[in-house]
């Protein structure tokens, strides 16, 4: 394989014996939020997998403000010749949000009445954790197709180490297991996760004078009324196995104006949604321009600018699939879908069948005092052994 093969030993310890508590503890233990380098996760995992006989290969780049970042593809045999195809990819994200500066054991895994508690702990690094010990638990010279742990970078401010990792195409993938918190249920489809900027020009004035100016205000007011109508419209493009089963409007943030006194040359708002499967993902952008240009064919003056900052499509994988078939008989629950972005639709770039699935629930991700359940983590390391074994030994068709 194709990238760069550079990490250091960093100060945990690299036994593959430890158990999956021990594991989350020390990924828990390194803060890698998504503003800091991720370096160290990295240092800590690549020499563990390269102990157990996988080829660890970094794929590094450079984030918007100069950090350095590390996408990791392990794969087993160490014979896998770039480009080739991957029969399982395991991918978790090693980027965790910010914590509060008031919670002190963000970094240190504490456990209390079976839950596990952590920044990360929920959101991905239980996850990660699990599948490092299935790989330790697994018998790897028995597998006669090719395995990968992928571990990325920058998930949580738009999936862009995984994007990367699809633009580079280091290999191609049967199946995919992407790590989210799901209670252990597989999620077989998601939504997209899309953004933009939207900016209203005006002419300023003196408030007391309405008629020599033109309120941007005013102008975005009117803009997000027919948003409104816009969210209401997609509501008759239903996927029922969704809640909400339709694709989602959500105007975020809006801001404009100097003064109280003066009239608005500028208003401007963040317009996110979320589309479903098999929806254009800039079906939204196309509704919204179309009534901004309504707007303008009655006001000649009104001007108005849609820049497109993130356009991730939504992915489903089909009910039969064989990955999401072998996930529901190893949990015992049917596959559902998620209304949250994940790297599903990067996997699916690179031809994979992916599904979302890992201990943890998502309600609890992002706050403070996140955890996972003890009992969800030590099923995790079963059910990831058992499709690894499924997937690549010598009986799986």
């Amino acid at each position: 394989m194709k990238g760069r093969k550079l990490f250091q030993t960093v100060g945990l310890a690299q036994s593959n014996s430890m158990n999956v508590e021990q594991t989350l503890a020390e990924l828990v233990s390194i803060d890698s939020r998504s503003s800091v380098s991720n370096l160290a996760v990295i240092n800590y995992a690549a020499p563990r997998l390269e102990a157990l006989g996988l080829c660890t290969r970094l794929y590094p780049y450079r984030d918007e403000r100069g950090v350095k970042k590390f996408n990791l593809v392990a794969v087993y045999p160490k014979s896998f010749e770039d480009g080739s195809e991957i029969e399982l990819a395991l991918v978790g994200h090693t980027d965790t949000v910010p914590f509060d500066p008031a919670w002190g054991g963000a970094l240190a895994l504490e456990r209390r009445e079976g839950k596990l508690y952590g920044r990360g702990a929920c959101d991905t690094k239980g996850f990660i954790a699990a599948a490092l010990a299935a790989l330790a638990e697994t018998d790897l010279s028995k597998l006669t197709r090719p395995l990968a742990l992928v571990l990325t970078a920058d998930e949580e401010v738009g999936c862009l180490g995984a994007k990367r990792l699809a633009e580079a195409r280091p290999f191609r993938a049967r199946s995919a297991v992407i790590g989210e918190p799901t209670s252990l249920r597989p999620m077989r489809a998601g939504k997209g996760y899309c953004l933009a900027e939207v900016t209203l020009r005006g002419r300023e004035g003196h408030s007391a004078y309405p008629a020599l100016g033109a309120s941007a205000i005013t102008r975005a007011a009117r803009l997000v009324t027919r948003v409104e109508a816009i969210a209401e419209e997609l509501k008759g493009e239903a996927h029922d196995a969704f809640d909400p089963p339709h694709t989602t409007i959500n105007v975020g943030r809006i801001e404009g104006g100097t003064a109280k006194n003066i009239i608005a040359g500028e208003c401007r708002f963040t317009l996110e949604w979320r589309p479903l499967p098999g929806q254009p993902p800039e079906r939204v952008v196309e509704l919204v321009r179309r009534e901004a240009e309504a707007l303008r064919a009655a006001d000649g003056d009104f001007v108005y600018e849609v820049e497109v900052t993130r356009l991730d499509r939504g992915v489903e994988t089909r009910a039969d699939s064989p990955l999401v078939r072998a996930l529901e008989e190893a949990t015992g629950l049917e596959a559902g879908t998620i209304s949250f972005g994940t790297e599903a639709p990067q996997l699916a770039e690179l031809g994979a069948d992916a599904v979302v699935f890992g201990p943890g629930d998502i309600r609890v991700a992002h706050r403070t005092g996140e955890f996972v359940p003890a009992a969800e983590l030590d099923e995790a390391v079963s059910i990831l052994r058992r499709i690894i074994e499924r997937f690549c030994a010598p009986a799986h068709p």
